[in-house]
């Protein structure tokens, strides 16, 4: 029942959940456009609940939940779910896609930094080369203004002011989403993926009931398109079943450091979908700079030589079975 993926298994399951991730953070953006927010997010979180139901029955094999496991469940709900699905509608319906991805692009140093700080994992060198190559391709990203990017080139100031405020905002959703893989590595030492998915939805579903209910209230759903409830579908199971399921089961076999580096996936998906179905633009500068975001997921990827020059690779991994990973 507990199933646990070999290690080749766990980084597809984490590239899908973050190019899943991507996807969806890209398609909130006609979502938003369409829907509240708060009311999105509650809708989000209630279809969710429907599809995850036979996933909230405990198996017979789980130990009861220590009060500080309830705690990390909490918090994996409130700042991966609750506050980053928040910061990150907002901070996309106030900037372009490719701009989110180009700010996301950082989630790999931020998980390294915090899997270091809070987990205590011994990070190799190839693991800080990736990350290294992650804030290399957020530099030459910084060098793409792309000014002429749908709804950022009309506006003038005001335009100018809400685009530095979604940045802002897409940052925020980057330290919920770091801070979500790293209390994510504790919680699968002790809970089965689909418990954590339908456990952190349900949680989310309660913190946004208030602000979604009273929304609800004062909108007229008669005026949205059909198109729009089909996205909404797709972006309530992506967001709150499937991506979430895929990372919490790679996460069993894989450091959180070495994991956090498969976000990088996550801006490239974004930015892709912001071209190809929303008609933004992406430079050269800004291929090139996810080009190199892909080499470091590579450098982590790839098997090395076992030698001195993987020594360091190899305690990261060790840590993930060791009591600093799973503790």
């Amino acid at each position: 029942m507990n199933y646990t993926p070999g290690r080749l298994m766990a980084y597809v399951c984490l590239a899908l959940s973050m190019s899943m991730v991507g996807a969806y953070v890209a398609l909130t953006k006609p979502l938003a456009a369409a829907l509240p927010v708060f009311l999105l997010a509650w809708l989000r979180f209630g279809i969710g609940a429907v599809a995850m139901l036979r996933w909230l029955r405990k198996p017979a094999n789980e130990a009861p939940l220590t009060p500080r496991t309830r705690l990390l469940v909490f918090l994996e709900s409130f700042l991966g779910n609750f506050l980053f699905t928040i910061c990150m509608i907002s901070g996309v319906s106030m900037t372009s896609a490719v701009s989110a991805g180009v700010i996301m692009s950082v989630i790999p140093a931020v998980v390294a930094l915090m899997s270091w700080i809070f987990l205590r994992e011994r990070i190799g060198a190839r693991v800080w080369m990736a990350v290294a190559c992650g804030a290399l391709g957020i530099g030459l990203l910084s060098l793409a203004k792309n000014p002429h990017g749908p709804g950022l080139d009309a506006g003038g100031a005001d335009a100018a002011h809400q685009a530095w405020l979604g940045n802002l905002l897409v940052f925020a959703a980057v330290l919920c989403e770091a801070s979500y893989a790293v209390i994510g590595k504790k919680l699968t030492a002790v809970l089965s993926p689909k418990r954590i998915s339908s456990i952190i939805n349900l949680w989310g579903l309660a913190l946004m009931t208030p602000l979604g209910f009273y929304t609800a209230l004062q909108f007229d759903f008669s005026a949205v398109h059909k198109g729009i409830w089909l996205l909404l579908v797709f972006y309530a199971l992506a967001a709150s079943v499937w991506s979430v399921w895929l990372w919490m089961t790679g996460l069993k076999s894989v450091p959180a450091a070495r994991a956090g580096v498969f976000t990088v996936m996550l801006p490239v998906s974004t930015a892709l979908v912001g071209v190809l179905a929303l008609g933004e633009q992406l430079t050269m500068i800004q291929l090139a700079a996810f080009a190199v975001a892909l080499a470091g997921m590579l450098l982590v990827t790839v098997p090395g030589r076992s030698g001195a020059g993987t020594g360091a690779d190899a305690g990261a991994d060790a840590g993930a079975g060791s009591g600093s990973g799973h503790s």
